[in-house]
């Protein structure tokens, strides 16, 4: 009979939860496919010998003496297709990675490559495996058995804690608040019929439980198998973490950098239940849980939680968090005006409100943006209420977008408002005429900024008239009063402004847009455009290059359509990648959108300013926001998502007629450039309760790293229309490497209490923690034909010869990077690791198969020298071999690519200021050339492309050595944690070297 295990909390299936559960699955044996190197699949009934010592397989041709693996040759035991054999092209497609394992064995290092009927299955295998290696020659009869667990230990006391008469037994209610307490989140009638299913098999019904039911209890409850499987694998004596196993696990699998032993001591002070774990520095499997759950180790990068970004950029060159109509509860055509709205936006971190004046009936201006004359909020209010709560979520400057459909003397009231209740915050100093861009956030803190239309200077009268702006008026035609300014035959609305209200306008007055030409010509820099949602996204679309270019040196504002009567709201990505400052939402709607928006700005402290991607500021930059491909000089990055489990889904709303099961799935979407915008989803996790196994990995390419964001959505597979359950939004700058828990977030952006995804991040070529260098195009499935980066001509003689000279060295630097990230990828696969692994985690693999090796074979590192070679000594196996040679030419590759990287960087960065010179004389040079039209247009994107072009690959080089220099720290460093290094310490210059590198100046 086909047998499976599950690891799911239905009481009729089987829970593995400890070592003893996985041997006591392998000891019955279950059917698994045997994969042969000829790429074919034989069932065979694999069990472990009753003494523990070696695991056969039936049916065999062998005898049954040579159809078995003894535990002691067993070197090493991979999850995934992680072999040559399982990674060849006619399996990878037949069974997902999660279900494959191989079993690395004998002095040979050959490899049992096996597939299993699901990943619960593997997980046992793998666990119980791991567990027998490390454990050598002892027999584990029954692991945790012969003396009480620090786990245990603790849960009894718990229990003695919570017997008061100690008559060794206590009320099945009061069993069930104490699991409960010990992990919130969990359902009551799920904790009920734990008890009643253990009281029934050990035929002990009643009121009240035992210690030894309530450990039992607890153990099958609280015990998540995907957290346990984690612990073993980096556990040494496979019950719990040591300080050194935890800093392994901190520093290999977490990506974190500089963790001592006391820190990790402190982890195990702050998260270890256990008083003996405490006092001996043991983290068991409940701290580690606590660990794993805790704000210590969120998927969010801690350094985003402050202010992290430069703050000195013109105002211009950051995203501006702006909100639509912020006063609004519901939608535009029959919600209610409500002071709070403009509370929540502030906030959330909002910088730009709008507010759309008009007469109000007491003979002062009132805000209101209903039909309803009831629902209007005296402008007086609002202002009080801003002067309030302008700076307290964020001290940057905030923008205050008037609208003006009020008479002149109503005007003069809200100006006189303004100034006596904001006083010296309102920002009244004229523009610096000799100035080029607009004062920085850094410049501007704690001011508010008036935009609005200005009078004229040729006007001296205390009132005149502007150009009235599109906006707003959709409100008045439904008020009727859409003809109270109409002009005569058509042409721009007019309307009258006092000069009280026009003085108050300083850096952000607003202009009507001609095109992009006149713009370029004659705008200054104080003046800015807005743009209807319609107009934007057909510039986006049509010449989305010059919306760019426009919005480097200008603030624009995008607003929705008057056609979004319900208050839905546009995407703000399709503004974000064209440069758009000020995408103006409606902060009342929740949805897609409004996540976007929210976690977008999460990131920079949550200030309400994000700084916009390096290659929309360059002043000379090519840029295409419609992109289909990877940017020039912008590498791609890999992102690989392991989706392992959920934790305590509630069930969707509006869902009262269900049974009490979900069945979930999970959704990933990537939201950035089209060429990023990606969704890939997990299969659903069936009759799981609530909290399914997904164990499903997925990969998206990342071409603009800086503008895209990773969403998160749960799904419910059992219902109409796939229900919502949860989502949790997070910019791709802000993600941590590693096991991480998704605080998951109901459909308005409020914390679901309990609910996460437990999730594996690794981002190809990305060390671990903090910010992400931009890097090279390391882990690319698959040999390829090499691609290099070329100048394009632009048809001006003298400008092009400049450009050639970089032709050589722009192929150096390709092939030197492309070489080391060749040979990183090879030295990696044949280490059974994935591209996303470290250079630590390799070195590591190495030193593990020797600890398990009986032969004379010995491998070292020898550290005195800079590029520490591996030396073996002893009779040296065909994959160790390969082993060797491969790191040899890894080491090679960047030996070469650091000793050459700063002579090629140098002669494209020269190549670079070359062409930079001809910028200023580039209008001259073009009329003496004579170039207009598409010919012209194609000259300036050719020496933009170029520019680009040099800029980036210098930047990518210098990283490329930053990387290598810190993989060799690695080796170092790991040689020395594993004691295959000899004679000596990590370099001192290694060290030095791995300062951070300074930016190449825009």
């Amino acid at each position: 009979k086909k047998k499976t295990v599950s690891f799911s909390s239905m009481p009729n299936d089987r829970k593995i939860n400890s070592t003893a559960a996985c041997i006591s699955l392998m000891l019955e044996g279950c059917e698994l496919k045997k994969v042969r190197s000829n790429s074919r699949m034989y069932s065979r009934f694999f069990v472990l010998d009753a003494d523990m010592r070696s695991v056969r397989w039936e049916p065999s041709k062998k005898d049954s003496e040579k159809a078995k693996i003894e535990i002691k040759s067993v070197k090493e035991v991979r999850v995934g297709k992680k072999t040559p054999v399982l990674r060849s092209n006619g399996l990878s497609d037949q069974f997902p990675d999660e279900c494959a394992f191989s079993i690395i064995y004998g002095d040979n290092y050959e490899s049992l490559d096996l597939v299993a009927s699901s990943a619960d299955v593997v997980s046992a295998w793998v666990m119980g495996l791991r567990y027998l290696v490390s454990y050598g020659k002892h027999s584990p009869e029954a692991p945790g058995t012969s003396h009480p667990s620090l786990r245990t230990s603790w849960i009894s006391s718990v229990f003695d804690l919570a017997d008061l008469d100690k008559s060794g037994h206590i009320p099945v209610s009061r069993a069930v608040q104490l699991i409960k307490a010990l992990n919130p989140g969990m359902k009551t009638s799920t904790i009920e019929l734990k008890f009643k299913e253990l009281q029934k098999a050990s035929e002990r019904p009643g009121a009240e439980v035992a210690c030894d039911l309530f450990v039992e209890a607890y153990c099958e409850l609280c015990t998540r198998p995907e957290i346990f499987f984690l612990l073993v694998q980096f556990s040494s004596n496979k019950e719990y973490l040591g300080v050194k196993d935890l800093l392994m696990f901190l520093e290999v699998e977490q990506g974190m950098e500089g963790v001592t032993e006391e820190k990790c001591l402190e982890i195990v002070s702050k998260y270890e239940p256990s008083k003996e774990g405490r006092e001996k520095g043991y983290l068991a499997i409940d701290g580690f849980t606590r660990y794993l759950l805790s704000a210590d180790c969120s998927i969010f990068d801690p350094q985003h939680r402050k202010v992290c970004q430069d703050m000195a950029q013109p105002l211009s060159h950051y995203y501006i968090s702006s909100a639509h109509s912020a006063c609004l509860l519901e939608d535009n055509f029959w919600g209610r005006s409500d002071i709070s709205g403009y509370i929540s936006a502030l906030g959330l971190g909002c910088r730009s409100i709008e507010l759309v004046l008009w007469d109000g009936p007491e003979g002062e201006p009132v805000v209101y943006t209903s039909p309803s004359a009831a629902s209007c909020v005296p402008f007086r209010a609002v202002v009080g209420l801003i002067d309030q709560h302008a700076f307290t979520a964020s001290a940057y400057p905030l923008i205050l977008c008037l609208v003006v459909r009020c008479s002149a003397p109503q005007q003069r009231l809200a100006a006189q408002c303004l100034r006596k209740t904001l006083g010296e915050k309102l920002y009244l100093e004229p523009p610096n005429p000799v100035a080029s861009y607009l004062p920085s956030p850094e410049q501007l803190k704690g001011r508010i900024l008036i935009k609005g239309k200005k009078l004229p200077p040729s006007c001296e009268d205390s009132e005149g008239e502007v150009s009235d702006e599109e906006e707003g008026w959709e409100l008045a035609r439904r008020l009727g009063q859409e003809d109270r300014e109409a002009p005569e035959g058509g042409g721009p609305r007019r309307v009258r402004l006092s000069r009280e209200l026009s003085e108050l306008v300083s850096l952000c007055q607003a202009v009507p847009f001609q095109d992009f030409e006149s713009s370029r010509r004659g705008q200054r820099y104080w003046e800015m455009c807005s743009f209807s949602e319609v107009e934007a996204g057909r510039f986006a679309n049509e010449c989305p290059a010059e919306l760019v270019s426009y919005n480097k040196r200008f603030l624009s504002r995008i607003y929705p359509s008057p056609m979004r009567i319900d208050a839905s709201n546009m995407n703000p990505q399709d503004f974000w990648k064209c440069g758009c400052q000020m995408v103006a939402m409606n902060y009342q709607t929740p949805g897609l959108m409004m996540d976007l928006n929210a976690g977008w700005f999460r990131q920079n402290g949550a200030c309400g300013y994000v700084l916009r991607p390096a290659i929309m500021r360059e002043e000379v930059s090519y840029f295409s926001a419609n992109a289909k491909d990877s940017l020039p000089g912008v590498p791609a990055q890999l992102l690989h998502l392991k989706v392992i489990s959920g934790q305590n889904l509630p069930k969707p709303k509006g869902s009262g007629a269900k049974g009490e099961v979900v069945e979930p799935y999970v959704c990933a979407e990537i939201h950035g450039i089209p060429a990023d915008c990606a969704e890939h989803r997990t299969k659903t996790a069936l009759q799981s309760g609530d909290n399914p196994i997904f164990d499903e990995s997925l990969e998206f390419q990342i071409n603009l790293p800086e503008l895209a964001v990773l969403r998160f959505v749960v799904l419910d597979d059992d219902y109409i229309g796939d229900e919502f359950i949860a989502q949790y939004t997070i910019p791709f700058e802000c993600l941590q490497p590693g096991y991480r828990h998704v605080p998951l977030q109901s459909l308005a952006g409020e914390p679901l209490p309990h609910a996460t995804l437990f999730v594996h991040v690794a981002i190809t070529d990305r060390r671990g923690g903090g910010k992400g260098h931009r890097r090279g195009l390391a882990g690319r499935r698959g040999r390829r034909v090499r691609e290099y980066t070329s100048t394009k001509a632009t048809g001006i003689k003298a400008i092009d010869e400049v450009f050639r000279t970089a032709t050589q060295p722009l192929r150096e630097a390709t092939d030197l990077r492309e070489n080391v990230q060749n040979a990183l990828v090879s030295f990696k696969e044949l280490c059974g690791l994935t591209p996303a692994a470290n250079m630590k985690q390799c070195i590591l693999t190495v030193s593990t198969w020797l600890l398990h090796s009986d032969s004379t074979l010995s491998v070292t590192l020898n550290l005195a020298e800079q590029y520490p070679p591996m030396e073996a000594q002893g009779p040296i196996p065909d994959l160790l071999r390969k082993v060797l040679t491969a790191y040899d030419t890894m080491i090679q590759t960047s030996r070469t690519l650091i000793e050459s990287a700063d002579v090629v960087y140098g002669k494209l960065i020269q190549a670079q200021q070359a062409g930079m010179d001809f910028h200023k004389e580039l209008h001259r040079i073009e009329t003496k050339e004579g170039l207009r039209g598409r010919k012209l247009q194609k000259a300036l994107e050719s020496f933009a492309w170029n520019i680009t072009v040099l800029k980036g690959q210098a930047d990518l080089l210098k990283h490329a050595k930053a990387e290598a220099l810190d993989n060799l720290w690695q080796i170092h460093n790991a040689g020395q944690s594993c004691g295959i290094g000899r004679n000596g310490s990590a370099s001192p210059e290694l060290s030095r070297l791995r300062a951070p590198l300074e930016p190449i100046p825009e």
